[in-house]
């Protein structure tokens, strides 16, 4: 069963920068790709970037393109969503999540039904 536990999150001023964390375990598949949403109050969880893990590829929201940087570390399993530039709109709880895909199958990493595991959440408050 794969666990994904998150870390990283905080409150920094409007501007700032943070690194949020995801370390995996319990992975079997190696046709996976890993994502970030996030979640406001009030709000739908939205979509925020996502990487395949064999390829590297790498997708994002428009609302945080040139911002945002999402990478991995191999060895630790490890997701990580660089932030900079961070606005108060940027201001929610943020899950990553993982998904497993079939080669010669299209997917779509943008939504959420893509992804079968979830992690329990940090929240990331950009102050003004």
């Amino acid at each position: 069963q794969t666990q994904l536990v998150e870390s990283g999150g905080g409150l920094v001023q409007a501007g700032g920068s943070l690194r949020l964390s995801c370390a995996a375990s319990g992975r079997t598949s190696s046709s996976y790709a890993m994502g970030w949403f996030r979640q406001a109050p009030g709000k739908e969880r939205e979509f925020v970037g996502a990487i395949v893990w064999s390829g590297g590829g790498t997708v994002y929201a428009d609302s945080v393109k040139g911002r945002f940087t999402i990478s991995k570390d191999n060895a630790k399993n490890t997701l990580y969503l660089q932030m900079n530039s961070l606005k108060p709109e940027d201001t929610a709880v943020y899950f990553c999540a993982s998904g497993t895909y079939t080669a010669g199958y299209s997917f779509n990493l943008r939504d959420r039904r893509f992804y079968t595991h979830w992690g329990q959440g940090t929240q990331v408050t950009v102050s003004s």
